[in-house]
């Protein structure tokens, strides 16, 4: 096992000279303003938060940024958005229910940078029934994202999905595929294109990878009825919850699901399953944790790691890993899950993010790699809510790996200006590992001899493909 712990740093990693718009101010904006001043060059007067409600409104005031109380909508995002908004400037959008792509189309057209952590469409698009189960997906927002970014071609930077995940995800899965090779003692060169990645996971038979989370936080007053709690946004977890279940298909499957189907459009690197994410069950691990059940909620990085690591000949799919994230949210996140299922989905009228009132606990962060010659691999981040709390106020471990992988993600905007639509794949990921380490605890690295088969079928016979632990039918808990 490797552990690097790192320091804070307070070296300026960037300059803005435009003006920053924040669009949305939950958790994770309001975990972000310390640590963007100390690692961007930026005063408080360029700063401009647009939030949906005055949460927050006394952090902001802390520090002397401008709060307006504005709820965006697809009749009213021009009118308040365009005229803050000029070459050189920048537009954070930390919203849900705000269209990624109608704020990307703004930006493009009036200069500006732009940088979410997920794609989002506008309020009711996960669960409009008007529209299939396709169209309503990560899937199908990527694709269109996608088709923009060709369309356009170079422009100024919009980077897409960059937090912890999706966002570090990808950098993760970059360092881990370079780790294992080195300790299996391949050598390569560092790849430079999406072919050489894809060629090199192939090479080390990588048939699937998991983000694979494991959140032990809990605060001093446990969940109470009719309530959802959670690390971070209620909102943001229950719309993806509710989303269909959504995971990068690999080459090596031979067990299709039954309540599986393609999209029959765009990359047709992902499937989807026809039931939502929030109950959807699937085995990982975890270095700490250990061995176990976490919910497939769908995540762009599964679609967008699974596409850049396909390998094609004349046109054909030769290689492709399986990937899916396998997230187990904090006990108190669990219990409202449970909750929200028994009441047919229906939100409840309470919610509560866990951040002042978090006693103990630590989110591990990170990728599971599987199937090579030393069976499975993870790495990535370990950071307690002890260390997040000395890192910077207003953050708990899980909005801390976030903030991260923001900051990241603009620092190299700052320095590629100039990119285009990207996604967190298309770029440097030692670039962004460097600017996102001191905010992610311990780096660890730790190799296992577990799979999804371990201790499967002592207590009921189960239906397995033993021949091939990492098939996602031995994954998937049915």
């Amino acid at each position: 096992m490797e552990m690097k712990a790192h320091k804070q740093a307070h070296t300026k990693q960037g300059h803005l000279q435009g003006n920053l718009v924040i669009v949305g101010f939950g958790s994770i904006g309001q975990a972000l303003l310390r640590l963007l001043f100390h690692n961007i060059e930026i005063a408080p007067e360029q700063v401009k938060i647009i939030s949906a409600d005055e949460n927050g409104q006394n952090i902001a005031r802390e520090f002397g940024v401008a709060f307006t109380p504005h709820l965006l909508t697809e009749e009213n995002y021009l009118a308040v958005l365009e005229p803050c908004l000029n070459k050189g400037d920048f537009l954070l959008n930390l919203a849900v229910d705000v269209s990624s792509l109608a704020l990307v189309d703004l930006c493009w057209r009036r200069g500006s940078l732009y940088l979410d952590t997920c794609i989002e469409p506008w309020s009711g698009g996960y669960t409009d029934r008007s529209v299939s189960v396709s169209l309503r997906s990560n899937y199908a927002l990527r694709e269109k994202a996608l088709a923009f970014a060709r369309e356009k071609g170079e422009g100024p930077t919009a980077l897409l999905a960059h937090g912890a995940n999706p966002g570090l995800a990808s950098t993760f899965v970059k360092q881990a595929l370079l780790n294992i090779a080195a300790d299996t003692g391949m050598k390569v060169k560092k790849p430079v294109s999406r072919v050489e990645w894809a060629e090199l996971a192939s090479r080390l038979e990588i048939k699937a990878i998991h983000i694979a989370e494991r959140d032990t936080q809990i605060g001093a007053q446990r969940k109470q009825a009719n309530e959802f709690v959670n690390t971070w946004s209620v909102d943001g977890f229950v719309g993806e919850s509710l989303q269909p279940s959504e995971l990068g298909w690999g080459s090596h499957e031979r067990h299709w699901p039954l309540d599986g189907a393609r999209h029959g459009f765009g990359c047709d690197a992902a499937i989807y399953l026809n039931r939502p994410g929030a109950a959807t069950r699937v085995r990982s691990w975890v270095p700490l944790g250990g061995s176990y059940h976490g919910f497939l909620i769908t995540h762009g990085e599964s679609i967008s790691i699974a596409d850049h690591l396909t390998l094609r000949e004349h046109g054909k799919v030769v290689y492709r890993p399986t990937v899916n994230y396998a997230y187990h949210p904090c006990d108190d996140a669990v219990l409202s899950i449970h909750e929200l299922a028994g009441r047919n989905w229906r939100l409840q009228s309470s919610k509560r993010i866990l951040r002042d009132d978090i006693v103990d606990g630590v989110d591990e962060l990170g990728v599971l790699l599987m199937g090579h010659r030393k069976g499975a691999y993870w790495y990535g981040s370990r950071l307690s809510i002890h260390e997040a709390r000395r890192l910077a106020p207003y953050n708990n471990a899980t909005s801390s790996q976030v903030v991260a992988g923001v900051l990241a993600g603009m620092v190299w905007m700052l320095q590629n200006p100039y990119a285009g639509v990207v996604e967190p794949d298309d770029i440097d990921h030692e670039v962004i590992l460097e600017i996102a380490q001191p905010y992610l605890g311990e780096l660890v690295s730790v190799y296992t001899d577990w799979t999804p088969l371990q201790d499967r079928g002592w207590l009921f016979h189960e239906d397995v493909d033993g021949a091939d632990p990492w098939q996602f039918k031995n994954i998937r808990v049915i």
